[in-house]
């Protein structure tokens, strides 16, 4: 698949913000659950994903506006911004693609002056961001199963928990399943966001026991308790070890037996921070879990930003989910315009 594909009708920022509040729940306290207003909610959210992407804005945007304000597009202003894609992590694809289409529209003069460059990438990085859509793809028939995989430190836990709310907020019936049988702690943290936290279905099996005879219990009882998102964790695996990423393609192959279709999503938890290494990991887990869509954890304090758009390019794979913080409300459903517009705001 070529790198721009249809584009996503998008509201304004502040349409989005509104609908991510919405979407999201009321504030949340360590112990309990406090009320906030809808338009502080939105700010917030809104505050802490600019926060995230600061380090990225600050070398990112402070180095394109340096190049191009003040000048006539030319061919060393089109390498210099080349360039700054390349430091922020958007990978030489990408990076040539896109200067390639300011080249070309430069020469037919519709981009010729350096403030006309800064709205001609946000356009393209939004087109390369909602290309493949951004929406989790639900079941016809109940239950919809989400394979969760990622590294262990990713922030996995919290972003299961965080999705396991999200759907709860929507009305749905939700149900968690452990099946990170070897750490006791995985689950017993997993125990907590379920029943304390979010207020779902909890699944678990016998400590050590098969992962993938788990993921197929837990979809069993998930049919026959009505359940409508069964999230299924899977261990913290190591992307360089194969023995555990063919686990991971054993508990698919459990889901699907029992469930037609599943697992309809499987989502990638990785740290915003990492930077390329994300590249990395995205490609071992592609070959063994068919990975879907990725759940960007940990936007609260990365200079990383751009890898985002480097994976878009590399693998087709979209973000789905991001989260900026470690409460349930620090989550939202992508959307590629508000990203982009965080990633050029201003100070």
């Amino acid at each position: 698949m070529g790198l721009f594909g249809k584009k996503k009708k998008s509201g304004g920022v502040e349409e989005v913000a509104e609908a991510v509040a919405r979407a999201s729940g009321e504030a949340q306290e360590e112990d309990g659950v406090a009320e906030t207003p809808r338009g502080e909610r939105r700010k917030n959210w809104w505050q802490r994903l600019r926060e995230g992407l600061s380090k990225t804005v600050g070398s990112f945007f402070g180095g394109i506006r340096a190049v191009v304000l003040g000048r006539r597009v030319d061919e060393d202003l089109i390498e210099q911004v080349w360039e700054q894609m390349i430091a922020a992590d958007m990978g030489p694809d990408l990076a040539d693609e896109v200067t390639a289409r300011l080249r070309t529209a430069w020469k037919k003069g519709e981009v010729t002056e350096g403030e006309q460059v800064i709205p001609f990438l946000k356009q393209q990085f939004i087109e390369v961001l909602s290309a493949k859509g951004n929406e989790v793809t639900l079941a016809a028939t109940p239950p919809t199963v989400i394979l969760v995989v990622g590294v262990n430190g990713t922030g996995k836990t919290t972003s299961i928990g965080k999705l396991a709310w999200h759907y709860q907020q929507q009305g749905k019936k939700v149900m968690i399943a452990a099946c990170d049988t070897f750490r006791a702690a995985a689950e017993s943290q997993l125990e907590i966001w379920a029943t304390q936290r979010v207020g779902c279905a909890f699944h678990k099996g016998e400590p050590k026991s098969d992962p993938a005879s788990v993921a197929f219990t837990a979809a069993q009882r998930a049919k026959e308790e009505g359940v409508e998102i069964l999230i299924v964790d899977t261990a913290g695996r190591l992307h360089t070890d194969r023995n555990l990423m063919e686990q991971l393609a054993k508990i698919k192959r459990s889901l699907g037996k029992n469930v037609d279709g599943a697992p309809h999503e499987t989502l990638l938890v990785v740290d915003a921070n990492y930077g390329l290494n994300v590249i990395q990991q995205t490609e071992k887990f592609l070959a063994s879990a068919d990975v879907t869509g990725l759940f960007l954890a940990k936007l609260d304090a990365t200079g990383k930003g751009g890898v985002v758009l480097n994976i878009h390019q590399r693998f087709d794979v979209p973000v789905k989910f991001v989260g900026t913080g470690e409460q349930r409300e620090d989550f939202a459903a992508f959307d590629a315009t508000q990203f982009v517009e965080a990633l050029f705001a201003e100070e």
